[in-house]
């Protein structure tokens, strides 16, 4: 299976900008109080894919078709307050959205997943294979440290504070918002670009992803993570979920890394595996930046597919 190109308006048949035609189907799912779009392909074992900022499910099109041809159950969900997944009020903290991802896993039958993340994304696989770990079998996680590990990084780090200036950035109210939505979306397009390495998506996967951050609300909901761990850092709830994302992650877990990304510094990344009671395979991929999943779809699913069905990961 291919990915589909990408139509002029960037919609599927329901005429979403983010329901996109494609050899998958396109459902709601509810799971801890709301309502998640999800995009499935393939029969088997249940692997789930989210998604990072300023992104949705589509950035994962090329994995659900590499998935779904090697034997596995392919699921991309949107983030609660992203896509075509439900935007309330309150819920993006970091606790609240690793149990949207198990509660997905529960809604779609399904005893456990192999989490695949991408930076929020793999934030927040990671605290789910710490909350829930019965329902995480394995645990893959691309351009994001441990959240420990990021916290430390953020707060010690010159270097990557300078790198993750965006997310200082977005403390401020409402003029992220404003910033994002302008000129039709422009500034995702920047960030994609920005962050990616010598190979970026083309300005037709842009205007996708310009179009989807488009959408009512959606601007404030990607946001609002951000804005948790940064104002929690201080707070009872900060550091309760810190000391809580202290024990270990006791699942195979695969830490997947561009070399040359800019908005996560590798010897941030790097080091994770110190809260890892499991085998832990680090791999770094040369000549890539944030986007590893899009930049070199082939290498980074072949990746993700071989450890998948590796009976010995740790090796």
């Amino acid at each position: 299976m291919t990915a589909p190109d990408i139509r002029a308006g960037g919609s599927g048949g329901s005429g979403s900008p983010v329901r996109i035609d494609g050899p998958w189907t396109h459902r709601d799912v509810a799971a801890n109080g709301a309502r998640f779009h999800i995009a499935e392909l393939g029969d088997g074992p249940l692997v789930l894919l989210l998604h990072g900022f300023p992104q949705f499910w589509w950035t994962w099109r090329h994995q659900l078709t590499a998935l779904a041809d090697a034997g596995f159950r392919a699921v991309a969900m949107d983030l609660r307050g992203v896509g075509g997944s439900d935007r309330t009020p309150r819920g993006y903290d970091p606790a609240n959205l690793a149990l949207d991802i198990t509660g997905v896993v529960r809604s779609l039958g399904e005893p456990d997943a192999a989490l695949v993340g991408h930076d929020l994304g793999g934030y927040l696989a990671w605290t789910a294979a710490v909350m829930r770990p019965k329902l995480v079998r394995r645990l893959a996680v691309s351009s994001m440290p441990h959240p420990r590990r990021w916290r430390s990084a953020m707060l010690s780090d010159f270097a990557q504070s300078r790198a993750g200036s965006y997310v200082w950035g977005f403390q401020r109210p409402w003029i992220p918002e404003r910033q994002l939505v302008a000129d039709e979306g422009a500034l995702v397009g920047e960030l994609i670009r920005t962050w990616s390495g010598p190979q970026p998506p083309d300005e037709k996967a842009l205007g996708v992803y310009r179009r989807a951050m488009c959408i009512p609300s959606t601007a404030h909901c990607s946001i609002e993570p951000y804005r948790w761990m940064v104002r929690s850092m201080a707070r009872p709830d900060g550091i309760q979920f810190n000391r809580r994302m202290k024990r270990p992650v006791r699942v195979p877990t695969l830490h997947l890394h561009g070399s040359l990304d800019p908005a996560m510094r590798t010897r941030s990344a790097a080091g994770s595996g110190e809260y890892v009671e499991a085998p832990y395979r680090w791999r770094l991929f040369d000549g890539l930046g944030h986007f590893p999943h899009e930049e070199d779809p082939v290498a980074f699913s072949t990746e993700l597919i071989n450890w998948l069905k590796d009976p010995e990961p740790d090796r």
